[in-house]
């Protein structure tokens, strides 16, 4: 069993005694990151170093820490190197919370719940690490346990997409106050799952994170059967969702539904949990968004690009690896069927609408969590230089989008889910994935850079009012996208931050 205290490679020499101490004395990394730590950079924003201690981190990686040496060598700016140093390792300094290799198991939190294992922010927190588990065999362990976890979770409980810590971990289960009063059908156990808001993109981030790791390994020995029962259970899910409201004789036709209200964090969904209406398209109904905020129309455009994309790789993962044929030929059929739904049914004179409902309902917005429209190329959907996402992005980028907003210093999407005037960095990153435009990519990422209050970490949200005024202090996914899109960067457009200007590949 791994210690998941940065003491891994020390494990023989320390005892348990000796690890328990080094636990109790780091300090929460929630009380951590709402202050300066450490020297400042030697750029003109003297960013603070923001890792823990070597002892305080919960997973130390060989290959992490040499990208980390080779981009502060190789980066132009000083304070970019700091941002890449304290948001490349931010998810594995600390958020692994259980990891053994022996069950092949391993329980990641977000740096949003403290306690909690949510599927589509665990995909997304690994995506900049994919390069490197050919070459680190002990991080790509913990990938495969993590999806190990997934599986046995997905499984059980498709329609949810937040876990309580694997029985195995010796963890206790947490109370989620949200989720008091809240009734959800099929019903949960609360001991296994935290929170059963249903969310495409959460079945996505799965789907993503096992092909991910089989590219970069080629090994598939995590194609078991609760994997595949996992597969399995999304595909019900794919079909459960795209059906009509009501069937040809208006009899209701309900699969999951979940209330919401009684003090949930979600307002309650309307039509006693079932969502609003929606007529069959070939598109997949959803109840929340990538935010966890209610849908306002069921087919969430950009969730439907991701499952489109997904599935395609899950196809051609399936027909290397010479497994289930079947399985294979339904995610292409599906994959395709999703395809045309959108470009049929979501397009308007080149613009995409966020949500649908199959009656002719349009809602042309976006929001700043990924699956967004504005990410529509970084999802792999299609070129950033389509006319339709061209289109689209002048839209989402103005007021003509109702979650745009633009202050001083800082401007962007948001959502919901904070209010509209606190655009989210995660929304300039998207940004920056949909340009080759030189002087748009560094306006982007030098807001980024001039926006974390002082703190050298991506945060949730920034107000347009005041550059300190922000959202979470920590948050493992926003760290992860923005260290994933500086190394982007070191390889589309090396020119624009590295000093040679020479690509850079972790990994290569």
């Amino acid at each position: 069993m791994k210690l998941g205290l940065g003491l891994a490679k020390l494990a023989p020499l320390v005892s348990l005694t000796a690890v328990a101490v080094a636990a109790a004395d780091c300090p929460d990394y929630t009380t951590f990151s709402q202050s300066p730590q450490g020297s400042p950079s030697s750029g003109p924003l003297a960013l603070p170093y923001m890792r823990p201690a070597p002892e305080c981190r919960t997973f130390n990686s060989t290959a992490v820490e040499q990208v980390i040496e080779d981009m502060k060598n190789r980066l132009k700016d000083p304070d970019l190197a700091r941002l890449f140093e304290n948001t490349f390792p931010n998810t594995l300094d600390t958020t692994v919370k259980y990891f053994n290799e022996t069950e092949n198991l391993a329980f990641i939190i977000t740096g949003v719940c403290s306690s909690a294992q949510w599927l589509r922010d665990t995909a997304n927190q690994f995506a900049h690490y994919h390069t490197l588990l050919s070459s680190d065999k002990e991080l790509a362990t913990l990938v495969k346990a993590v999806i190990n976890n997934e599986a046995r979770y997905v499984s059980q409980y498709p329609y949810c997409g937040a876990f309580q810590p694997p029985p195995e971990s010796g963890l206790a289960p947490s109370h989620n106050d949200w989720a008091d009063g809240v009734t959800v059908n099929p019903p949960v156990n609360n001991q296994t799952v935290f929170e059963c808001k249903y969310e495409i993109d959460s079945l996505c981030g799965f789907l993503k994170l096992s092909r991910s790791y089989y590219n970069a390994t080629k090994d598939d020995s995590f194609m078991n059967d609760n994997w595949f029962s996992a597969i399995d259970q999304i595909f019900n899910v794919i079909w459960e969702q795209s059906q009509s409201t009501f069937d040809d004789d208006y009899n209701l036709v309900s699969y999951y539904n979940w209330t919401g209200g009684n003090g949930a964090l979600s307002p309650a969904v309307p039509n006693r949990g079932n969502g609003e209406p929606k007529l069959y398209t070939g598109l997949v109904g959803t109840h929340h968004r990538p935010s966890d905020d209610l849908s306002t129309f069921a087919f969430l455009t950009p969730a439907n690009a991701m499952l489109s994309v997904e599935l395609t790789h899950l196809a051609k993962v399936l027909d290397d690896t010479k497994k289930a044929h079947n399985i294979s030929a339904a995610a292409k059929k599906y994959s395709s069927v999703i395809e045309k739904a959108m470009w049929k049914t979501t397009v308007v004179n080149n613009i995409f609408a966020y949500e649908t409902n199959g009656f002719g309902g349009r809602y042309v917005m976006d929001d700043a969590n990924v699956p967004s429209l504005l990410s529509l190329p970084y999802l792999g959907f299609l070129d950033k230089a389509h006319p339709a996402y061209v289109a689209t992005r002048k839209v989402l980028l103005s007021r003509h989008n109702p979650y745009f907003s633009a202050g001083k210093t800082f401007s962007g999407v948001g959502g919901p889910h904070v209010d509209a005037w606190h655009p989210w960095p995660m929304s300039r990153i998207s940004a920056i994935y949909g340009t080759d435009d030189d002087d748009e990519i560094m306006t982007s990422l030098y807001m980024i850079a001039n926006n974390t209050a002082g703190l050298g970490l991506i945060h949730e949200s920034v107000s347009i009012y005041n550059g300190t005024d922000y959202t979470r202090p920590w948050f493992a996914w926003a760290n992860s996208y923005f260290a994933e899109m500086l190394l982007d960067l070191a390889q589309r457009k090396p020119h624009l931050v590295l000093k040679d200007g020479k690509p850079y590949v972790p990994g290569a």
